[in-house]
């Protein structure tokens, strides 16, 4: 890659790492669903004057009905899932746990195209992979509870099965389109709940987690989607989603630097299998491009 296409990737790698510790931040005051408006609304704020500007707001509308699913999929319900389970759970672990993204794209990636071949280092990876996951939730069910558990598999779930929906009805929609539009229609889905609850919110946050949102929401949002698409327009859509592989260590270095979290050999044990499984399973020709699943 040139090294323009280096700073991005190492850019990425970073700024789609620290999703999970800012949101840990921000729910020790914020709601789950107040957290996701102001993530969208804000996010959108800022990526629509860019879309406009590029004319690909009215092309990003017309396929509404994928548009939305994407949105929920995508945007809406894993946010959600994200915030309210990490009320619960250490980031560092839910960085790991979103790791098994690429395994469950593998899958889907299976069922839904008869080409997908599961060949013997595939189905290995996956076998690997799905054992580190299961390591990691067997032995936090005890702390973090079933119900964490149950919804950070459902953000698991809804990042692999996102760009499943660009790639058979949105692939020939404009990318700043989407993004805006996407963003745009969640803070629209989550306006009725939070909005009532704004007022008292502006006035009791504290200053990190109000920070921590507004990173959230200009940093991990609005500018993430900014560089991802300089990143493919740079080195290509399948390098740039190696990304999936580094992302998750950047939050445990993160969380046990920052929060204090424990790392503990099971923990590094975990993300072993997490990463060679995720590569094994998604080892493929260069057409077909691996789930990113940013936080």
């Amino acid at each position: 890659m040139s090294r323009r296409g280096w700073i991005l990737f190492a850019a990425m790698c970073v700024i789609w790492g620290i999703p999970y510790l800012l949101i840990k931040v921000a729910v020790r005051e914020i709601g789950p669903a107040e957290l996701v408006f102001v993530r969208t609304a804000l996010g959108a704020a800022l990526l629509l004057p860019i879309a406009l500007a590029r004319k690909e707001v009215r092309a990003s509308l017309r396929p509404w009905l994928p548009l939305i699913a994407y949105t929920v999929v995508e945007i809406g319900l894993p946010w959600l899932l994200l915030s309210d389970a990490e009320r619960h759970v250490d980031s560092s672990f839910t960085g790991l746990v979103i790791a098994g993204v690429p395994l469950v794209a593998a899958l889907v990636a299976r069922a839904t195209n008869r080409d997908e071949r599961l060949t013997p280092g595939r189905a290995g990876g996956l076998l690997a992979g799905f054992a580190g996951v299961a390591l990691l939730l067997g032995f936090h069910i005890d702390t973090g509870g079933v119900v964490p558990m149950a919804e950070l598999v459902g953000v698991v779930i809804c990042y692999a099965t996102g760009p499943l929906i660009i790639e058979r009805w949105l692939s020939d929609v404009p990318r700043y389109g989407v993004a805006a539009v996407s963003l745009a229609a969640g803070a629209l889905m989550f306006a009725p709940f939070a909005a009532p609850d704004l007022p008292d919110l502006a006035r009791t946050v504290t200053l990190q987690p109000a920070l921590a949102v507004l990173a959230l929401s200009v940093i991990c949002t609005a500018l993430a989607f900014v560089l991802f698409f300089a990143l493919i327009a740079e080195v290509g859509g399948v390098r740039a989603t190696v990304i999936t592989f580094v992302n998750p260590a950047v939050a445990v270095v993160l969380g046990a630097a920052v929060l204090g979290e424990q790392v503990t050999l099971l923990t590094g044990v975990a993300f072993a299998l997490i990463l060679t499984g995720s590569v094994l399973a998604t080892r493929r020709e260069p057409s077909r491009p691996v789930a990113a699943g940013g936080g």
